[in-house]
């Protein structure tokens, strides 16, 4: 089955060069343009993308609140912020508000692909520099391995080998749902947001060798 895309951007040069480019991918189908965070709301009841690629610099509403509305209104797309920034004051509220993937404008091509097939498959996909500013402001609270169970320190681990729930359920023999709930009970001890989060603090902290 292809992917739905939807584009936003406010710069008219850079959605034809998506365009152009994603067009190529037989599995990619584009279904539909929008130049800012209000029109992009418009366009997803229209057309249902499965992501949304998105810039974070826009008139009307930015890339950071049409993916709050998205993430609460429609927590079945991904969203990827698609933009030129990379510093904290655009990496970390894109984060919080739910972004499933991160990419600079200068990115390969093909890692634009491939990131759009990540979040597709359950993960976060970001860009090397942004990955760098979340290790950077990543809470530095004391926290030990020692908080979690053998069997969520094990979730833990699968997660920071990037595995999707499917793949974590499928290595350990358990549910999806089972999963999803050691996977909240990490988020919760850990006192972070997401998966990303969870898994570049325990690498950080070297809680796995």
């Amino acid at each position: 089955m292809s992917i739905r895309v939807l584009l936003v951007d406010d710069h008219l040069v850079v959605l034809k060069g998506l365009r152009f480019f994603l067009q190529t991918q037989s599995h990619i189908e584009l279904v539909g343009e929008a130049q800012n965070g209000e029109e992009a709301l418009q366009k997803i009841e229209q057309t249902h993308p499965d992501v949304v690629l998105l810039d974070v610099m826009m008139p009307k509403m930015d890339g950071i609140e049409t993916t709050k509305h998205i993430i609460n209104n429609s927590p079945e797309i991904k969203v990827i912020i698609l933009t030129s920034f990379s510093d904290q004051d655009y990496v970390l509220p894109a984060i919080k508000a739910g972004a499933h993937g991160y990419q600079l404008k200068d990115v390969d091509p093909d890692i634009l692909v491939e990131t759009i097939e990540a979040v597709m498959d359950g993960q976060k996909k970001l860009h090397p520099d942004v990955t760098n500013q979340l290790m950077t402001h990543i809470t530095e609270d004391e926290k030990n391995i020692d908080m979690l169970t053998s069997r969520e320190a094990t979730v833990l681990k699968h997660i920071t080998y990037g595995q999707s729930n499917k793949e974590i359920a499928a290595e350990l023999s358990i549910t999806e749902k089972t999963v999803k709930t050691h996977i909240t009970n990490i988020f919760g001890k850990m006192e972070v947001q997401d998966r990303t989060q969870a898994a570049l603090y325990a690498i950080k902290h070297k809680w796995f060798n």
